[in-house]
């Protein structure tokens, strides 16, 4: 049996207002907030004793979106603070954009950082990963031509 569709990604963060407030700027639009606790949650993550406030942000176009999660408890863990792009098992999340360094500059106010520089690919596109709040990985592309 095949896979329906992707349904979300999942990011843990420490500040939920932050988080949602980068994404809105991307472009992003707010679903909905809710707080998840119980013995499904429970089951589901295999921790004890969870309460979680979820955030839903879905793309303009509604096919994609992200699951910002603020663990209560149990307490999120942290992880290394801010690694390079290349350490295994690090998440990195790809929006296409019409302007990138216009929406680089409107990131920067909500703690984007280049983690090097806006590059072209050929003719192609115009590529950056920006790091935001919590250390989330971010790239950024804008087709050109």
């Amino acid at each position: 049996m095949a896979i329906q569709r992707m349904d979300n990604v999942g990011i843990v963060v420490e500040d939920m207002d932050a988080a949602v407030a980068f994404f809105v700027e991307l472009g992003l639009e707010l679903e909905g907030r809710t707080e998840v606790q119980g013995l499904f949650a429970d089951q589901c993550t295999g921790l004890d004793g969870v309460r979680c406030e979820i955030a839903m942000v879905r793309t303009p176009d509604g096919h994609s979106r992200l699951e910002l999660a603020r663990y209560h408890s149990p307490a999120a863990t942290a992880g290394p603070r801010n690694p390079p792009h290349n350490v295994l098992g690090t998440h990195r999340v790809m929006f296409a954009v019409d302007d990138i360094k216009d929406t680089v500059a409107r990131l920067r106010p909500h703690g984007a950082e280049l983690l090097g520089e806006i590059a072209r690919f050929e003719d192609s596109y115009l590529l950056c990963y920006v790091r935001g709040p919590e250390g989330i990985i971010v790239g950024l592309a804008e087709q050109l031509g």
